[in-house]
């Protein structure tokens, strides 16, 4: 039974978080960009950001910066409208977006020099090797740009054109249309019906699991939370953000992506 399940498996990976260290280029580039736009005024903390992320919907992180500085604004008894019509604090979101790229990408658009270049990565090739070995098939959703996501996984981790769709190719999370599309990809040559586990770090990866069980009730979906690790300075910390990928979905938690092995693939299966 254990190994028929992980030879029919499907696992799909979240990048930001789980297969790299975002919190010194995407986290650090949004705190940049709301400082920016808040004329130094407020710089969001890591747990800020988290804070914001719990509510499960603020995956794309130019949306949530522009968020951020909406509600640091309105905190200060300002309307949104009042922000956008006041020409000292008036801006665009095609500016925000272009601001927060230039720290994220850098300033040559050619050749990267931004915090991109910077990220610790947090899986090895040769993790997803020993999935390949196990039979389990494995790709990639994720709200990263493709240039973003492309760049990590075939120039760091050296990956030949790896199955991913990114934010180009499927609308936002939690809508698991993204997700399903990503299976589609991956199915050829498995059983019809192919358990699919969702590995992310965040409200909205769990959150996009549990819509696709709604929307596609025909297999069985699983989230499994990924602890990032800026939420792993210490225990207590560590555990209250386990706790809540748990609530929001959680089949387990781990602190590293590559604890996901075909033996605990098969464990966690076999137990649904």
């Amino acid at each position: 039974m254990g190994l028929q399940v992980v030879e029919t498996a499907i696992v799909v990976f979240d990048i930001d978080g789980v297969v790299r260290d975002v919190s010194g280029s995407y986290r650090r580039a949004l705190a940049d960009t709301v400082e920016q736009f808040t004329q130094g005024a407020y710089r969001p903390s890591q747990e800020d950001i988290d804070d914001l992320k719990t509510e499960g919907c603020w995956n794309n992180d130019w949306e949530a910066s522009q968020e951020m500085i909406y509600r640091y604004f309105e905190a200060e008894g300002r309307s949104r409208q009042s922000i956008q019509s006041d020409p000292t604090t008036t801006f665009t979101y095609e500016e925000l977006v272009a601001f927060f790229q230039s720290r994220y990408r850098g300033t040559d658009p050619i050749h990267w020099n931004g915090y991109i270049c910077q990220e610790p990565l947090l899986m090895e090739a040769a993790y997803l090797d020993s999935l390949t070995q196990a039979g389990i098939r494995w790709g990639f959703f994720s709200g990263a740009t493709r240039g973003s996501a492309n760049y990590v996984l075939e120039k760091r981790l050296g990956l030949q054109t790896p199955v991913l769709v990114a934010m180009e190719d499927a609308p936002g999370k939690p809508d698991p249309t993204g997700l399903q599309k990503t299976v589609a990809q991956l199915q050829a040559g498995t059983a019809p019906r192919s358990p699919v586990i969702y590995v992310g770090d965040t409200v909205a990866d769990m959150f996009t699991a549990k819509h696709a069980r709604d929307h596609y009730p025909d297999r069985t979906w699983l989230g499994v939370g990924v602890i990032p690790p800026h939420a792993q300075t210490n225990a207590e910390q560590r555990d209250t953000y386990a706790t809540t990928l748990r609530q929001a979905g959680a089949e387990i938690v781990l602190d590293n992506v590559q604890q996901l092995t075909p033996k605990t693939i098969s464990q966690l299966l076999g137990s649904v």
